[in-house]
């Protein structure tokens, strides 16, 4: 089978690169390494580039950029992938602000122009979206919370397993970032009801993984292990530092895409994460990292939370789970620290530990 990967050097793009080359497809990657235009040398991801054309010789790289209209629909028209996974993107909503054209161009127009290529040449391709839970704005902070110790948590039983697919979008406040994927996922929506063509949004929690080159403004769990293994501080944005994620393994995505691909659906949506089992607070991040690596967590705490930032959110898996019964998570928290962890002593001087 021939795959096509948009942001195939970030972290999901290259877990999806990784899984299935190793099942022998062909697969093909688009990448132009905005993130580091957009992140700086911190975003860079040249590096996990490289390692995937090292690893994998079924794989081959592109350097196209989504926005490029005539690249994106003579690429497909030549190449014909019999499946196309979406994950490239702008994915800060802080940075969004600064650089509106770009964030819209990027995940609203990049996203219809791929869309379109597959509908002329490749009607009958799987879309898989990799959409985000900022679609729903912050309209979760307006769920009943209660606050424990460590973390805020729901307090209305409606949501005792998270936010289901059927949660508003409307009304709220997004971020341009919000707004933009909102578009994307909207048009990817549209493509699979009006055209019949099989696609997916994948309305992700915190994606995440060993491969992340996590930044301040995106990357939530590998920019705060990268802190703590560096002895740096590490900045908190309000809600008292209790504000909750959920956190899904970047493998697990690849997993259920591979689901998916076996079963495809028409115009379908799906909240992808971790779930409740897999939420966590920063301060219950700080504790679980200074026990994997010994080092005290620093952070300084201020006290104005970012635009549009969630209180609270984790993702109800019911839908996902009752399409895909078979489909489940494998790595949990604390596995995902480890391997995170691991990754980034990798990645730092040898002297680092």
């Amino acid at each position: 089978m021939k795959i096509l990967v948009t942001g195939s050097s970030g972290l999901i793009g290259s877990e999806v690169v990784s899984y299935f080359a190793a099942l022998d497809h062909t697969l093909m990657g688009i990448d132009n390494n905005m993130r580091a235009d957009f992140f700086g040398p911190g975003g860079d991801t040249r590096w996990n580039q490289q390692r995937l054309l090292k690893q994998f010789g079924n794989f081959s790289h592109f350097e196209i950029d989504i926005r490029n209209r005539d690249s994106v629909l003579q690429f497909i028209e030549k190449h014909k992938p019999e499946v196309i996974v979406h994950t490239a993107a702008q994915p800060s909503h802080d940075l969004a602000a600064s650089r509106p054209f770009d964030d819209f161009d990027v995940n609203a127009l990049g996203t219809l122009n791929l869309l379109e290529a597959c509908r002329r040449f490749t009607p009958e391709s799987p879309f898989i979206h990799l959409s985000t839970n900022k679609v729903y704005g912050d309209a979760p902070n307006n769920i009943k919370l209660r606050e424990l110790e460590s973390r805020w948590d729901y307090d209305d039983p409606m949501y005792k397993d998270g936010i289901s697919e059927n949660f508003t979008i409307d009304q709220s406040k997004h971020s341009l970032f919000g707004a933009s994927k909102v578009s994307g996922d909207i048009m990817v929506q549209e493509y699979g009801r009006y055209f019949g063509m099989y696609t997916a949004c994948l309305r992700g929690g915190c994606l995440t993984g060993p491969n992340h080159s996590g930044v301040e403004l995106h990357g939530f769990l590998s920019y705060l292990i990268r802190t703590n293994l560096e002895g740096k501080t590490y900045k908190v944005f309000g809600y008292k530092g209790k504000q909750v994620r959920d956190n899904i393994h970047s493998y697990d995505v690849a997993t259920f895409i591979d689901h998916f691909i076996k079963n495809p659906r028409s115009g379908e949506v799906y909240n992808i994460g971790g779930g409740k089992e897999n939420s966590i607070s920063i301060l219950e991040a700080f504790d679980l990292i200074s026990s994997i690596s010994g080092k005290e967590m620093k952070y300084e705490y201020i006290d104005q939370h970012r635009s549009g930032d969630h209180i609270c959110y984790y993702s109800d898996l019911s839908k996902i789970k009752q399409h895909f019964p078979e489909w489940n998570i494998t790595r949990n928290l604390h596995t995902v620290f480890e391997e995170i962890t691991e990754n980034w002593y990798k990645r730092m001087e040898p002297n680092a530990k």
